[in-house]
């Protein structure tokens, strides 16, 4: 019977437990995307867990959508990430690296220029998005063009390979979710588009397919994981096909090698009695998961590995607590995304 604190293997990565560090975004960055020195810490400090997969970060300039973001597309944003895996790894953990693109979500403010943030069509997403200076509506993108749409591709593709030829993570993983850019593409009331990347539900998920593909080139697909959240109720996601797209990617993906795909069930809808049969390689599990459920899920074959997001946050020491089924620290949300070290390093491990 699997167990949470059973190795695995990953690639060729030897994972020593099945606890994933889920990625949460932490605003730490400074306004160019360049992370501050303390980040290395921060993460070698979870470095227990079986897989760390770092905050959301930005592939190119007109992927920004959010306050103090890291990127990966510039020398001294690269030069800023070095030292995170060389922590990690040196108190014996894994670390891959979540790309992303915020497409309709991102507001002027974060953009160069002021520019208007990009889509799969002009699409204005309901809601608003956090500034310094307090919540603002969503503005309407523009649609990417079709030329647009393969140089996005290739930024994916870029940002993989200076993650893990230049920075020295592990692997990457593609955030397909949250209502991003990727999953924008996939969204039938979102994406507009008549050219090969609209239309059809194969249409729609060519976007997806190529990114992980162009990645996969880059940095070897054994290194490229995947996030999806189907139908989350979070940035005005619409997918009302989910229940043909999902299947229809697990599908795609099943000869494509990847080290895992990453399903959070935020609605507890039950993707993942729905998407785990139907996936042939590692698959993991994430959202709404305590040490128990995560317990029954890898002992019924229902999962390889759990992800889990806040309480890593608050306990850098998870895999012990669970072992010792010691209790766990309270999350301060107040510091979720401040810059600065309080609620970011200073949360206690055990003893």
């Amino acid at each position: 019977m699997t167990t949470l604190f059973d190795p695995l293997k990953l690639g060729k990565l030897e994972l020593s437990n099945r606890l994933m560090m889920a990625p949460m975004t932490r605003s730490r960055a400074n306004d160019v995307g360049v992370q501050p020195d303390y980040v290395a810490e921060y993460y070698a400090q979870r470095a227990s867990a079986g897989l760390i997969v770092t905050e959301a970060t930005n592939v190119s300039p007109m992927a920004k959508g959010y306050v103090r973001t890291p990127g990966i597309y510039t020398d001294e944003q690269i030069a800023s990430w070095r030292s995170v895996p060389e922590a990690v790894h040196a108190k014996g953990g894994k670390i891959f690296m979540q790309l992303f693109h915020t497409g309709r979500i991102a507001l002027p403010d974060f953009l160069p220029n002021h520019a208007q943030p990009v889509s799969a069509s002009n699409v204005r997403a309901k809601g608003q998005n956090y500034t310094d200076e307090g919540m603002k509506d969503f503005v309407e993108p523009r649609a990417l063009t079709t030329e647009e749409v393969k140089q996005t591709i290739q930024d994916f593709a870029t940002a993989a390979k200076n993650a893990v030829e230049q920075a020295g993570f592990d692997g990457v993983e593609l955030h397909a979710a949250s209502g991003y850019l990727v999953q924008q593409f996939l969204m039938k009331p979102v994406n507009l588009r008549t050219d090969e990347y609209g239309g059809s539900l194969e249409n729609r998920a060519r976007f997806v397919l190529e990114i992980l593909d162009a990645m996969s080139a880059a940095v070897g697909a054994e290194k490229v994981g995947v996030k999806f959240s189907p139908a989350m109720p979070f940035n005005d996601i619409q997918e009302p096909d989910a229940d043909d797209m999902y299947p229809y990617l697990i599908a795609q993906l099943n000869h494509k090698g990847l080290a895992y795909v990453h399903v959070g069930d935020h609605a507890n809808a039950g993707w993942h009695e729905k998407l785990r049969p139907l996936y042939g390689g590692l698959y993991v599990a994430g959202a709404n998961f305590t040490q128990e459920r995560g317990a029954e899920y890898l002992a019924a074959n229902k999962a390889d590995a759990i992800a889990y997001g806040v309480k890593f946050l608050a306990n850098p020491d998870l895999p012990e607590r669970f072992r010792q089924n010691a209790p766990l620290n309270e999350p301060d949300f107040s510091t979720f995304y401040s810059p600065g070290t309080k609620g970011y390093t200073d949360y206690p491990a055990l003893g």
